[in-house]
């Protein structure tokens, strides 16, 4: 009987540690009689997340089957609802609704995060979101019918709650998808609401003046210091008391990690991630690791740690997928390290700014910078080729630093 690695979520972490772990497996000979690798998601696709904020979300997914065809993964339709390291087993909702129990022999958890909504009255009804491309569907289609509604201050008036990265850029290329839909002429107003009194509260001090510059250059307003309190039909309420009228809210209040984690470990970060070792296995079940947004995790030995973020995702789902394979064949597993960050936010049509290093060192911005997020969001996160040689070496942990 072969024995089986499972992993649990086709997001970032999940696809490259798939690659990752068919990678050990090709190296070392073994067959698919021998171990078997199955990645569990309720669909066989990557959803880009990090493009939701674009226009045409319906395009923004990438067809996995070819690929775990190539490197020989098989792939279960269906969302994970309970994990038992105890019995090594999780139980999976298929698309028919029926409950399976797998077993595994080495368990990668790549279940990923969802947006954090708070119970704020009125948000869960009336909110939308780009957190998925259902959501984003959802919104684009909301615009579609309203651009059908004559004019009016409401009905060109999106308030988009949530000041950080998504939520910036989500303000940004709003202007010009209004316009598309309303007509050039529309008289558009973007609201951006933070808690917080600055912009972009966790981007530090270098990319933050530039956010300001193209918030005046497109026009969008920020409502800082003040929370949201309330959502209504006619708009949002802020802490403070203001009232803004929009027809459209957008929730992009942060994330919080996949409610899986509680099933491995008592003691979560404040995001909902597990603490993990150095190689991603999780201390109290020696025989699950996890990688991408479920896990908290050093990226290198000054203190930093992992972001949710597909930039971190991708290489921790190397690494990841590279050790469950390695433990179960007794070879040694690898410590997880990602030294070099950057950071690359798109402005809409001011452009975009591009940062490397922790203090965020700006190095391009406006035409330059857009182009470098292009070639991000279009080329570099996406999943190689179906082609096994290619495909296989992407898996590579190490690789990623030559």
């Amino acid at each position: 009987m072969s024995q089986k690695i499972l992993i649990v979520g086709a997001g970032f972490a999940g696809v490259w540690g798939a690659l990752g772990a068919a990678r050990v497996l090709d190296e070392a000979g073994v067959t698919k009689r021998d171990v078997e690798v199955t990645l569990i998601s309720p669909k066989p696709e990557l959803q880009i997340r990090p493009r939701m904020y674009e226009s045409e979300p319906h395009t923004m997914t990438a067809p996995l089957l070819p690929l775990l065809d190539a490197i020989g993964v098989k792939f279960f339709e269906g969302t994970v609802h309970g994990i038992s390291v105890d019995d090594k087993t999780v139980n999976v909702v298929s698309a028919d609704g029926r409950t399976h129990t797998l077993a595994y022999d080495r368990l990668l958890l790549t279940s990923g995060s969802k947006l954090n909504r708070p119970p704020i009255p009125g948000l869960a009804e009336l909110a939308f979101s780009v957190d998925c491309v259902e959501d984003a569907v959802k919104l684009d289609q909301h615009l579609d019918t309203l651009a059908k509604l004559p004019d009016s201050p409401a009905r060109n008036t999106v308030a988009v709650v949530g000041c950080g990265f998504t939520g910036i850029e989500v303000a940004t290329e709003l202007p010009k998808r209004l316009r598309e839909k309303f007509g050039a002429n529309a008289a558009i107003r973007v609201v951006a609401i933070g808690a917080q009194d600055t912009i972009g509260p966790d981007l530090g001090p270098n990319p933050r003046p530039f956010v300001a510059q193209a918030f005046e250059s497109l026009g969008i307003e920020a409502v800082l210091g003040s929370g949201v309190v309330s959502v209504d039909a006619q708009g949002v309420r802020t802490q403070s008391g203001k009232h803004i009228a929009a027809m459209t809210v957008i929730w992009a209040g942060g994330m919080r990690a996949s409610t899986l984690t509680s099933q491995l470990a008592s003691q979560l970060d404040a995001l909902g991630r597990v603490e993990v070792a150095a190689d991603l296995r999780v201390p109290a079940a020696p025989d699950v690791f996890v990688a991408g947004d479920v896990a908290r995790v050093p990226t290198d030995d000054d203190g930093h740690y992992a972001l949710m973020s597909c930039q971190h995702a991708i290489l921790m789902g190397k690494f990841g997928g590279h050790n469950v394979a390695a433990d179960l064949l007794g070879t040694p597993t690898l410590p997880y390290r990602q030294p070099f960050y950057a950071t690359c936010i798109d402005l809409g049509d001011w452009g975009a700014i591009y940062s490397e290093g922790w203090d965020r060192q700006i190095r391009l911005t406006h035409a330059e910078g857009k182009t470098r997020k292009q070639m991000i969001n279009t080329k570099w996160i996406y999943p190689p080729a179906p082609n096994r040689v290619e495909a296989l070496a992407a898996g590579n942990p190490q690789a990623s630093f030559g």
